[in-house]
């Protein structure tokens, strides 16, 4: 198993070449384009717009009693854009070891490093939308406590150790299989609509939904509602979520640390 202070060494020793390659990637991603980070904000909010069209209008989804105080757009984009970051963190995370194959067989370096800085990138970029929407949103006289927003901020860290987690698992293991990459898509897109993002999770079966609720994006999805819908602080549930994510880290780096020696020889 790996040591855990190993896992945190990396970051700690090499945190001028970690946000080396987190500058590269955020500006790796824009290259060419005239509307530069904007495309960051204006992606997310036409899939919102499409989403809240869509299941407001068409399906007529209704909001939970309970956050009665936003529509049905507010209800939405509060879970959606930690789920962006999310999957984000999985499609770009998994392919930080083949993207960069001549950099790992040319210098010496953890390789970990590539798939935290991925992961970091999407995580600050998505998060700048993010607050730009709450904000907007409370503007346009929404519930949204804006006063929670550190309790929000500090539960993405839990939900972004998850997700790095499981980007080190996938790299390593698209490094030796690259059937991965077209696998990652659809589970993320069974994910999303599995994951009480669209609906409350109360019209859920109730047999199918404490299964639901059990995974870290639905549990985290509901938390960001209830802190900044509800104005709710930290919750007893949210220290054993953060442990089984600091778990799902922990053995995510250990299977990527394992195989990490051999990247040279496949990549």
């Amino acid at each position: 198993m790996i040591d855990p202070a190993n896992a945190l060494e990396s970051p700690a020793r090499y945190r001028w070449l970690l946000a080396a390659f987190t500058r590269r990637e955020v500006m790796n991603r824009y290259a060419g384009s005239v509307s530069g980070l904007a495309w960051t904000l204006l992606h997310p909010l036409a899939q919102l717009a499409i989403f809240a069209f869509v299941f407001s209008q068409v399906f007529r989804a209704g909001v939970p009693a309970e956050f009665a105080s936003v529509n049905y757009t507010s209800f939405v984009a509060v879970a959606l854009w930690p789920w962006i970051m999310f999957s984000e963190a999985l499609s770009r995370g998994s392919s930080a070891v083949t993207a960069n194959a001549g950099l790992i067989r040319k210098v010496a370096f953890p390789h970990r490093l590539l798939v935290y800085s991925t992961v970091l990138a999407g995580y600050c970029v998505h998060l700048v939308g993010f607050l730009v929407v709450l904000v907007v949103l409370r503007a346009m006289g929404e519930g949204i406590h804006l006063s929670t927003i550190p309790v929000a901020l500090v539960l993405l860290l839990p939900y972004l150790a998850f997700a790095t987690g499981l980007a080190a698992f996938l790299a390593a293991l698209q490094a030796l299989m690259r059937d991965v990459e077209h696998g990652i898509g659809i589970a993320l897109t069974i994910g999303f609509y599995a994951t009480p993002i669209l609906y409350p999770a109360s019209i859920l079966p109730e047999g199918v939904r404490a299964w639901v609720q059990a995974s870290p994006p639905a549990y985290f999805s509901q938390r960001m509602r209830e802190v900044l819908i509800q104005g709710s602080g930290f919750a007893v549930g949210d220290l054993v979520a953060a442990a089984i994510c600091l778990a799902v880290f922990f053995l995510g780096l250990w299977f990527f640390n394992r195989l990490a020696p051999h990247f040279e020889d496949f990549v």
